[in-house]
């Protein structure tokens, strides 16, 4: 039984960090020569979502683009909201047709006022900003909860405070959204500044598996910095959501739509994550990527096809990463006097978690990209777990992750 349970946990994270990603590059392949015929012969022309249930049509100068809402929840975001405020006014979209919400989420530095002085500035005027100032803290998933509602525009779309957003992404999406059946879109996501080596190779690699999960059939999550919605899509979030990204996201894939990855759409992220921060974000998405496979746990089923592949060897397995990479070397080790490849097994895994305990100690100045990426890794798995006892065991500590996380 020992010998079975590691071996099975030693394939089940070889498949998810190397054998899933091969089995998504070889079953789009195909799809990514389609896509490429079709650039090449693909005219300039707009395609256009129709009106939704209720709406009327855009103003005859601009039929062919829907209305879209913009909504910024912002928590203590001074540093950064005059920026994202100058980088709306540079986007290429009509400014009668864009909405932009700026929600303070009771803040206690000078957000709104700054806001407020940005919005007011020449190059900003003509936008059609509305901020809101609530008076105490609510949590993200309150905010969104009580603004979205109340939106009568086709296109919802979310944003982050420090994510700058490219020009063309409206019209980009606009344009996805000429597709009835996609239901959500979000694009690339950058780091202008990443906080080490390895967190930009991670996020490189996390880019990669989502634009093949959408080429596939549809992306599994969103990431807040920006993506976008049809309106009548959204539905109101439980109170004690997690990641409310990842939630939205997959509720308009539980009601039959697509989400999906356009590459042309860019997020950069201006803010530099300390390694604490990092750690932080990461025990938070973990903990709501146990509250996920639980709440979503339908999305798992055969009917689901591609959906249910992707989220099974994505965001489910890496759940139980944790749990596996423990069983793994502890049964080599138990293993070790048995049989030589367990004992080469436990011998090559007590090096990896020797040498990321040595790189957190030494913390080296300018570190090797391998002994980079290995460690945080490790460090995030770690955090994994962490958070998914939280979410399991500490109520508080729950409740925390779930009112502050803006980053």
């Amino acid at each position: 039984m020992l010998i079975t349970l590691t071996i099975a946990c030693m394939l089940l994270i070889v498949y998810h960090h190397v054998g899933y990603p091969l089995l998504l590059k070889k079953l789009t392949q195909s799809d990514e020569t389609k896509t490429k015929a079709k650039t090449k012969t693909r005219t300039t022309t707009t395609s256009v979502p129709l009106p939704l249930a209720g709406q009327t049509a855009a103003p005859d100068n601009d039929t062919k683009l829907a209305t879209i809402a913009l909504i910024i929840p912002a928590f203590n975001e001074q540093q950064f909201i005059a920026d994202k405020i100058h980088n709306l006014a540079m986007l290429d979209y009509p400014n009668q047709l864009l909405k932009i919400i700026i929600a303070c989420d009771g803040c206690t530095d000078n957000t709104a006022q700054i806001a407020r002085e940005t919005a007011e500035q020449l190059a900003c005027n003509s936008l059609n900003i509305e901020i809101i100032e609530f008076k105490n803290n609510r949590g993200k998933v309150a905010i969104i909860n009580k603004i979205l509602p109340q939106i009568t525009e086709q296109i919802i779309a979310m944003s982050d405070v420090s994510a700058l957003i490219s020009i063309d992404a409206l019209t980009q999406a606009n344009d996805a959204f000429g597709d009835q059946e996609v239901g959500l879109v979000t694009g690339h996501y950058l780091l202008a500044t990443p906080g080490s080596k390895g967190e930009q190779r991670y996020w490189q690699y996390q880019s990669d598996v989502q634009q093949r999960e959408a080429q596939l059939n549809s992306i599994i999550g969103a990431h807040g910095a920006f993506y976008l919605i049809r309106r009548e899509l959204f539905l109101p979030l439980a109170p004690d959501t997690i990641n409310d990204d990842f939630v939205i996201a997959m509720a308009v894939v539980e009601q039959g739509y697509r989400a999906i990855y356009v590459a042309a759409i860019n997020a950069i992220e201006l803010e530099q994550a300390t390694q604490q921060m990092d750690l932080h974000r990461r025990r938070r998405i973990a903990a709501g990527n146990l509250q996920q496979l639980i709440r979503f746990r339908s999305l798992l089923l055969p009917r689901y096809k591609g959906v249910a592949f992707s989220f099974a060897s994505g965001k489910a397995l890496r759940v139980f990463m944790p749990v596996c990479l423990i069983q793994a070397w502890l049964g080599s080790i138990l293993l070790t006097d048995s049989n030589l490849f367990f004992a080469l097994a436990a011998a090559l895994q007590s090096m990896i978690y020797g040498s990321v305990l040595m790189f957190r100690l030494l913390n080296p100045v300018n570190p090797n990209k391998i002994w980079q990426t290995i460690y945080y890794l490790v460090s995030g798995y770690s955090a994994n777990l962490i958070g998914s006892i939280e979410y399991i065991y500490d109520d508080k500590c729950h409740q925390k992750l779930r009112m502050n996380h803006y980053e």
